[in-house]
């Protein structure tokens, strides 16, 4: 199977414009970025797509071996590159995906013009000074949650992640994208995410850099993104007025804007 479609890729947008690469966190799918394409596709050429083994992707295309490290979503990155021959690209990652966008930009600087790191987090294990949010105990517990009652965790976490308890329609959703995933393979994606440490990557990030968190995160505080936009050299730090970690459903006006202004910076 070809590359886009083992990664059910979809190209929108402007296909002369500047290209915009769209790369979705864990449990999720391109789906969430639905309210972001939109105010992106009139001036940008638009490149979605799904980790092997999220959303529409070839699941017989998943093992355990690639996908049980952040390694294996950095070469889906590279391979979709490579297929589509990109360059220039502007990659924005959600999530973990901000770490995979790191991670592929230092394998092939070449193909990549500018990252957008969107509630990112190198770890989320809090080691001595560093503050990443989470105990060791805290992440072995969720792990072990996960992994023995995958959609009761989905169930329970996903609108503690989305925030906004104000509007349950978004806890809604990200819970519906959770159940949506394999248990098995989402339970490997989540040790890949949640044990990671990119933190020795961030240093040698070499192309421009525009980190962006969020207000209220309980998944990424403050101290996460200053601390990433600390560690890259020269790189920008915007803090959205919006709450949780998926801005891109919660405010995707300002999420779409900040991405659209970067992008579009000479």
């Amino acid at each position: 199977m070809d590359v886009t479609s083992r990664n059910n890729v979809v190209v929108t947008g402007r296909p002369d414009g500047p290209v915009v690469m769209l790369a979705h966190g864990f449990g999720c799918d391109q789906n969430l970025w639905r309210l972001v394409v939109p105010a992106l596709a009139d001036r940008f050429r638009v490149v979605l797509f799904d980790y092997v083994g999220s959303g529409s992707s070839d699941l017989s295309a998943w093992t355990p071996e690639r996908y049980g490290s952040l390694d294996g979503y950095a070469q889906d990155v590279l391979d979709i590159c490579q297929e589509l021959d990109l360059t220039g690209v502007t990659f924005v990652g959600h999530s973990v995906s901000a770490m995979t966008g790191v991670l592929a930009a230092a394998r092939e600087p070449d193909r990549f013009a500018k990252l957008v790191l969107l509630v990112p987090s190198p770890r989320y294990i809090d080691d001595g000074d560093y503050k990443g949010g989470f105990s060791a105990e805290d992440i072995d517990e969720l792990l072990e949650s996960l992994e023995s009652n995958y959609l009761g965790w989905s169930a329970q976490m996903a609108p503690v992640i989305m925030g906004n308890a104000d509007r349950p329609e978004l806890g809604e959703e990200l819970t519906n994208a959770f159940c949506r995933t394999d248990p098995d393979i989402a339970r490997v994606f989540a040790r890949a995410t949640f044990l990671s440490d990119s933190r020795d990557d961030l240093p040698g990030v070499t192309v421009p850099t525009l980190v962006v968190e969020c207000a209220e995160d309980v998944i990424a505080p403050r101290a996460v993104g200053a601390y990433v936009h600390a560690a890259i050299p020269g790189s920008s730090l915007v803090t959205l007025d919006a709450t949780g970690h998926c801005p891109q459903l919660s405010a995707p006006e300002a999420t779409a804007q900040v991405i659209a202004d970067f992008a579009a910076r000479a």
